[in-house]
């Protein structure tokens, strides 16, 4: 019927594409090609006819329009086993294109270089989703490859004379996944450009698998770690794993806490967390001073924890790690002294993020069974200008400072979540209980003795006075709250009784 079977390739990603063409070749394909890609062909004693000479149309608006052709599409369109489809081919002396090997313009990389915003305009490709939706909906007929690494079990089944209907499936699969997911990148750009509405009728969201992990949050759990196409800061996405076993579900879960808890501080900060919550965290001078400080506030909590830390790790804070039992060490970098010391543990996880980004950007998700709870990130900026005092006694200026410590503490412990601090260190950590005085309990349990002359930092309101006596009997003398309840009166009262001083901000910091 038709002399040769013809392949049309074009691409941005040219990785393994001389070999596969080279290969396509061999085995009696025409090939079809356009611009950079064609060059490289040629190049390499390949041949290869040109769209525009195929076509017998130039291209057009600085290469804006090369692929968008009649004879290309009805070639990929066009059904093999329909009589009508074939002779119209013939008629306009069109051959069919058995194979379309095709992926997008770079405009995810050229978002994430920060390239100006002509230059990411123009990396969004027009002719290719359309060449890979064609060809892929047409499956049974044309075969659409967008990923290299089909290359070479495509080469071996079209050697074996037959292209089997589980690869034709899978290969339009992959496709229509491609150009959703290059849809959706491009639609969530536009959206955090000119979109006015943080929470659109329609929320696209793509994310791409970084690995399967083992199992979940339980063994008999299945699970993967999928990535933002995307990101604006440094975070446990971003980083690059310099030694230890594989990262678990809840590692990972942990490792986030733990790093965008110390990212909240402009001072060397470390915190210690356990099960998502921080058993310790800690600001000072030096990061070994943070780390032995963080460590300290609950050395039981600690054994088996994830550290995280917002400066690199240097010498001696890889010295006082190594003496500890944790599962993850996070930070911008490992300094080379640290990591000939730490990566003597082979087990123990290293992680790297590069410098401290952060960014208000993007959503917090919640699954829930048949839908998504999304809401705006929880990152207050709070100030000593921002607190209301209501007591009779006004705090010091230390007691201020403690409390805005804890006040970044506290948005990164469960609910209901209760913060003793002092010194620059959380001293006693309530978490996740139901009541909020039992809250008050445990991190009183926790701190004992250091719990005298320290501040106290709540989530939420106080609903009784319940929870403040208590904070009195541990030793607290100032606190940091919300306010808001119907019982404020109240817990005023027992704070000016106990000659506490108590801020309200204003700002609840729930986080289940």
């Amino acid at each position: 019927m038709f002399k040769l079977k013809t392949a049309l390739i074009s691409v941005s990603d040219k990785k393994g594409i001389v070999e596969f063409a080279k290969s396509l070749q061999e085995l009696d394909y025409k090939i079809l090609s356009t611009g950079g890609t064609a060059s490289l062909l040629k190049k390499n004693r390949i041949d290869v006819i040109e769209i525009s000479k195929y076509t017998n149309q130039k291209e057009m608006l600085d290469g804006r329009i090369k692929s968008l052709h009649p004879k290309i599409f009805a070639g990929i369109l066009a059904l093999r086993d329909n009589k009508k489809h074939i002779e119209e081919l013939k008629k306009n002396e069109i051959e069919p294109i058995d194979i379309v090997v095709v992926n997008l313009y770079p405009f995810e990389e050229s978002v994430a270089k920060n390239k100006s915003f002509n230059e990411i305009i123009e990396n969004i490709d027009i002719g290719g989703p359309s060449l890979i939706r064609a060809s892929a909906k047409n499956f049974e007929s044309t075969l659409t490859i967008v990923d290299p690494k089909d290359y070479p079990h495509m080469i071996l089944e079209l050697k074996r004379g037959k292209v089997s209907d589980n690869l034709r499936h899978n290969l339009a699969l992959k496709a229509f996944e491609h150009t959703a997911r290059y849809d959706s990148i491009i639609n969530n750009y536009f959206m955090e450009k000119f979109g006015h509405n943080l929470f659109p009728d329609t929320l696209n969201l793509t994310f791409k698998k970084k690995q399967d992990l083992r199992y979940g949050e339980n063994p008999h759990q299945k699970a993967a770690f999928y990535l933002d196409p995307i990101t604006y800061e440094n975070s446990i996405a971003t980083s690059k794993q310099l030694n230890g076993k594989e990262l678990s579900f809840n590692n990972i879960l942990d490792i986030d806490n733990a790093f965008e808890l110390v990212k909240e501080f402009k001072e060397p900060a470390a915190a210690v967390i356990k099960h998502t919550n921080p058993s310790g965290c800690a600001i000072a001078s030096k990061i070994e001073e943070a780390l032995k400080k963080a460590y300290e506030a609950d050395t039981l909590s600690a054994f088996g924890s994830v550290i995280a830390l917002n400066r690199p790790c240097n010498k001696k804070t890889a010295e006082l790690i190594n003496k500890f039992f944790v599962e993850v060490v996070i930070c911008p970098e490992f300094e080379k002294d640290a990591l000939s010391i730490l990566t003597k543990k082979k087990n123990l996880r290293l992680l790297a993020t590069g410098n401290v980004k952060i960014s208000n950007k993007g959503y917090y998700i919640n699954k829930v069974v048949g839908g998504l709870l999304v809401q705006s990130r929880n990152s207050p900026i709070l100030t000593e200008k921002d607190l209301k005092v209501v007591s009779e006694r006004k705090p010091t200026e230390e007691e201020i400072k403690q409390m805005l410590f804890a006040f970044k503490v506290t948005h990164h412990v469960k609910s209901n979540s209760i913060i003793f601090a002092k010194n620059n260190v959380t001293v006693g950590i309530g978490a996740g209980q139901m009541s909020r005085v039992v809250s008050v309990k445990i991190a009183a349990e926790k701190a004992g003795k250091n719990a005298k002359h320290a501040v106290m930092s709540s989530d939420a309101f106080f609903p009784f006075r319940d929870g403040i006596d208590e904070a009195a009997k541990a030793g607290i003398t100032a606190i940091i709250q919300p306010g808001g309840s119907i019982r404020d009166e109240e817990v005023i009262k027992a704070v000016n009784q106990h000659k506490m001083a108590m801020v309200t901000t204003g700002i609840r910091l729930f986080w289940h």
